[in-house]
């Protein structure tokens, strides 16, 4: 989504601008040209990532090739790091201009990463507030351009509204995209459709989950539905999210839903990642906020009583919900105003053609 938002920004201030990409549907649409697509490339966690070592490594080798003979004015590189400042590294040594929008996460592991960072990364643009002070204690200098997100769903907010998904108030549940953490969460967060029976939970399903994996997991409860290619229709009408960590948090949270974040993932990558991994929360949104905002209920701590709890006050403690609801207005303030995508344009654009 972000790199296709950054593709049109492109194309507005080039229009005869030879986009070559890595990346999905959305930045082919935009007029990029995927030479590989994402679902390709998704591997998360130290187990998952060991299990699939091999086909990594092959696509590293092919990106670099496929570099080689494109021979680009600027290598623009969008998050996913364990990839990305691999080719980084490479890309340097082979005298690209080398980009990177959206910033890896150096603040939470790993922070002796940022020397790397200085020596491969000739522009790092950071879309969270907190990531510029940060790389000052680094004595590196970056550029804060605002957070796509806050584009993206202003102008969501601005369409006119869908029908309905339900006569009844609706409970968003957006587990993820992907398989091994889908399959251990869905079924726990699914397990407040029979305390909840006034209520239509739908099920946000991402691109690179198929029908019938889905329709394995929420076949036995008669008051799910799904929606697939509508996460932003189906957060305009809930009433509240269950939500696993990651980016969706933080679009929940801008869309004014109140959420409870959940994750369960491979008992081995949360025993190191836990080991490694410094920072307090695990959502965006208290990230940003460096508060505990929306409730994080993690590993273990994922049960069907304790999510009863969380969800049962944010749908009856007006008080819980006023409170929440005050919090993502800060939310807002703090990710400011900037078009992020315009920006990184700009900056992208002016240093190519340097």
């Amino acid at each position: 989504m972000h790199g296709s938002n950054l593709v049109k920004q492109l194309r507005q201030i080039d229009t005869s601008a030879d986009i070559r990409s890595w990346g999905g549907d959305l930045m082919e649409a935009a007029g990029a040209h995927v030479v590989k697509h994402y679902k390709e490339l998704a591997f998360m966690g130290f187990v998952e990532v060991l299990m699939n070592l091999r086909t990594i490594l092959r696509n590293i080798d092919i990106c670099k090739k496929d570099i080689t003979a494109f021979k680009p004015d600027v290598l623009v590189l969008v998050d996913y790091p364990g990839f990305n400042m691999r080719i980084a590294e490479w890309g340097k040594q082979q005298g690209y201009k080398i980009v990177y929008y959206i910033s890896p996460q150096v603040w939470a592991w790993k922070e002796n990463r940022v020397k790397k960072i200085k020596q491969s990364v000739d522009k790092m643009l950071c879309i969270l507030p907190f990531e510029q002070e940060f790389y000052h204690k680094w004595n590196y200098e970056v550029e804060y351009v605002g957070h796509p997100l806050v584009e993206v769903i202003k102008a969501a907010k601005d369409q006119p509204a869908d029908a309905p998904l339900s006569d009844k108030p609706v409970i968003a549940v957006l587990p993820g995209s992907r398989k091994q953490e889908v399959s251990v969460k869905l079924p726990i967060m699914l397990t407040m459709v029979k305390h909840f029976p006034d209520y239509q939970f739908v099920v946000a399903q991402a691109p690179s989950l198929d029908d019938h994996f889905l329709e394995g997991l929420t076949g036995q409860h008669p008051n799910v539905s799904m929606v697939k290619g509508q996460t932003y229709n189906l957060l305009r009408q809930a009433k509240a999210a269950l939500v696993t960590s990651g980016t969706a948090t933080l679009e929940t949270a801008l869309f004014g839903v109140p959420e409870v974040v959940c994750y369960k993932g491979n008992p081995i990558s949360y025993f190191f990642a836990k080991k490694l991994i410094k920072v307090k929360y695990i959502s965006l949104v208290n990230l940003v906020m460096d508060k505990l905002v929306v409730k994080e209920l993690i590993q273990h701590d994922l049960t069907e009583e304790n999510l009863l709890k969380e969800l049962t006050a944010l749908l009856k403690d007006e008080g819980a919900r006023s409170r929440v609801m005050k919090d993502y207005a800060e939310l807002w303030h703090k990710l400011g105003e900037k078009d992020a995508s315009r920006r990184a344009a700009e900056v992208i654009y002016e240093y190519a053609i340097g």
